[in-house]
């Protein structure tokens, strides 16, 4: 996909969410509930995911400033007998 759809795509998903807000205060009690069902799982999918990233960059890329050890390389010496 183009980048160009992208955003098309993007636009029409946008436009239509905001008609949905539009209509929301008209809505039956059981499409409002759905609705914020839908959308709290949006926002926690979300989160979680930026949480996820977080925790990977945090931990990956030593982003303490502190070096990660578990990626230093340990030369192994054979026993002496």
């Amino acid at each position: 996909m183009s980048s160009e759809g992208f955003w098309k795509e993007m636009q029409t998903i946008g436009e239509k969410f905001l008609l949905k807000l539009q209509k929301l205060p008209k809505a039956d009690p059981v499409e409002i509930v759905s609705f914020c069902v839908v959308l709290l799982f949006i926002v926690t999918v979300l989160v979680l995911m930026i949480i996820a990233c977080s925790c990977c960059c945090y931990s990956c890329c030593s982003c303490d400033g502190r070096p990660d050890h578990r990626r230093r390389k340990i030369q192994v010496r054979p026993i002496a007998h």
